[in-house]
């Protein structure tokens, strides 16, 4: 089993057993562990074919070594099996589905037999729900709104979850011998923040036929729709359904432009050609009237056929990128390496999963010039928020810290929460002595659209905001985003001068694309952060980057691109004005 699956099945089980209402403490075992995997990058199957002692790995203990040995020489866990003779698997959405949790998801399967999402909006719709204990008409109503706004990203992945499923699927297509080319098209290529599908284009050089049977014999291949000599359909274990189709080399530019989508912008590039005479199809850019091709081998082809610049993947939505492209004026691509700084971060002092130092070491390693410990407010106190006193331990840290890593500026930061009046949960005077201030909503996400945009309007107009954190609260796909006038909330943060956070953690990419659009129209800062609270979180960042490029976002817009000194002159900049 690959690395993905393994950590389906343990989150799963994890997942299970919470609804058990097993042992809490065998449960966060589990979770730790899945941090841990998570960031590995050698497949667990050969740390166990090399008998490894998995129990020298951070959060795996024997147990769950033992279950990562079964799971790669058997490919189940008996104990997961278990627990789905127990319960069903549609009750791990149930429980995530806000209202609900894991102990009302077993008694509405035990009293009312819901099994999925499905029977769980028909009780919902049917009012069976309020009149079982502990629920209510509110949670009723608050539980079928969160499946309407949620029901847009059923059958779709994260943009992250889909990368991690397809990187082994690569790699085992890279391994054939024949195959050339080889690239993910469609929204994974665009980088939406979701996935519905996949397709894969690939060459091959001789039997196309041998790598398709190459491709659906993969382990993680869990059923086979339909299998040709050029092409085929998989569904993986996973759920997500993927095509492969060989292609030849002098087609596979435009194969790449037709299957990377968007269906608009392919439409509107199609147009384009017609009105020059020309017809372009996966197979290439054609005169009308003649089979010969113009070109067809390199996406640049297809475009340079009908006057247009290249056009990246990130920019294909129809949102004026055809216009641009043919006047020169696609927007300047942000690049990972123009970046100089992560102004979002936690450490033990909340919670974080490393220390502050570990965590300046880590962002050392990844050539940051600056970072921010952001940690919570009190107002969180289940993650062991900040108090004043404690605030200016932590400064005392951060002092002794910097001495010993001079390389890296250490900034004072909190993410500190908005209250539901818009009130912030710090003291003035503390907020006044930091370097920056994120400003970020964790709760009361159901407030009416009024009330929710006064109360984070009022937030920005405090002059020591610095940065709204993941401005929208929306966690992909458990929880929509809160209800406000977005347009109203940009407009302040310009006239404040605050900047605004795209939040890399893939659960979030907040803000949105098509509001990062606006704010960029608008000239409000951006920030790009990873909100990391463990090192390999701080490689999140590529995700911040890609949102940023699909909303047109340029180098010079991003302060974290400046130079430290420049950066606090900006933020402070906020507070005199």
């Amino acid at each position: 089993m690959d690395n993905a699956a393994i950590i389906r099945i343990l989150r799963e089980t994890a997942g299970l057993l919470e609804i058990k209402q097993a042992n809490r403490f065998r449960i966060r075992a589990y979770r730790n562990a899945i941090h841990t995997l998570e960031g590995q990058t050698v497949p667990l199957a050969r740390r166990v074919a090399a008998g490894e002692d998995l129990t020298q790995l951070d959060g795996i203990g024997k147990e769950l070594a033992k279950h990562i040995v079964e799971l790669v020489e058997t490919g189940e866990l008996e104990r997961h099996r278990e627990l789905l003779a127990t319960y069903p698997r549609g009750l791990l959405r149930v429980k995530e589905v806000p209202g609900v949790g894991p102990r009302k998801a077993e008694r509405l399967w035990r009293e009312l037999g819901v099994a999925g999402l499905g029977d769980l909006e028909s009780a919902a719709k049917a009012g069976k729900i309020a009149p079982l204990s502990g629920f209510g008409l509110t949670s009723q109503d608050k539980i079928l709104r969160a499946l309407i706004r949620s029901r847009q990203h059923r059958g779709r992945f994260r943009l992250a979850d889909a990368d991690l499923i397809v990187e082994p699927l690569l790699a085992h297509l890279r391994r054939f011998p024949g195959v050339g080319r080889l690239e993910a098209a469609g929204s994974l290529r665009r980088r939406r923040e979701t996935v519905g599908d996949l397709d894969l284009l690939a060459t091959c050089e001789g039997d196309g036929g041998a790598l398709i049977r190459h491709f659906t014999s993969f382990p993680q291949v869990e059923a086979v729709t339909m299998a040709g000599e050029t092409r085929a359909s998989v569904l993986l274990a996973s759920g997500l359904q993927v095509d492969l189709r060989v292609v030849p080399e002098a087609s596979y530019g435009a194969a790449l432009v037709y299957f990377t989508g968007s269906k608009e912008h392919n439409v509107h590039l199609r147009r384009r050609a017609v009105e020059r005479g020309l017809k372009i199809s996966e197979y290439g850019v054609f005169r009308e009237g003649d089979e010969s091709a113009l070109g067809g081998a390199r996406e640049d082809e297809i475009y340079r056929a009908v006057g247009l610049d290249w056009i990246p993947p990130e920019l294909r939505e129809d949102r004026g990128e055809l216009r641009a492209a043919g006047a020169g004026g696609l927007p300047t691509p942000l690049r990972r390496e123009q970046l100089r700084g992560d102004l979002h971060m936690h450490s033990t002092w909340s919670d974080g999963k490393v220390t502050l130092e570990e965590m300046v070491i880590a962002c050392k390693a990844r050539g940051h010039q600056y970072m921010a410990i952001a940690d919570h407010s009190p107002a969180l106190a289940m993650v062991g928020g900040l108090n004043a006193e404690r605030l200016r331990q932590q400064w005392r840290e951060i002092e002794e810290i910097a001495e010993r890593h001079p390389e890296i500026r250490i900034l004072r930061a909190l993410e500190v929460d908005i209250l539901a009046d818009g009130s912030l949960d710090m003291d003035d005077e503390s907020l006044a002595q930091l370097d920056l201030v994120v400003a970020s909503v964790h709760s009361h996400f159901d407030l009416p659209r009024d009330q929710q945009t006064k109360r984070l309007v009022t937030a920005l107009e405090h002059p020591a905001v610095s940065i709204l954190g993941h401005p929208l609260g929306r966690s992909i796909p458990k929880r929509g985003p809160i209800d406000i006038d977005v347009d109203a909330l940009l407009e302040t943060a310009r006239d404040q001068r605050v900047a605004v956070e795209i939040n890399c953690r893939p659960r979030r990419l907040d803000l949105p694309d098509i509001h990062l659009m606006r704010a960029r129209e608008l000239g409000v800062p951006i920030v790009i952060n990873t909100d990391a609270h463990r090192p390999e979180h701080l490689d999140l960042l590529s995700y911040g980057i890609e949102q940023a490029r699909r909303a047109w976002i340029e180098p010079e817009m991003v302060l974290n691109t400046l130079p430290v000194d420049e950066l606090l002159a900006r933020l402070a900049s906020q507070r005199t004005a």
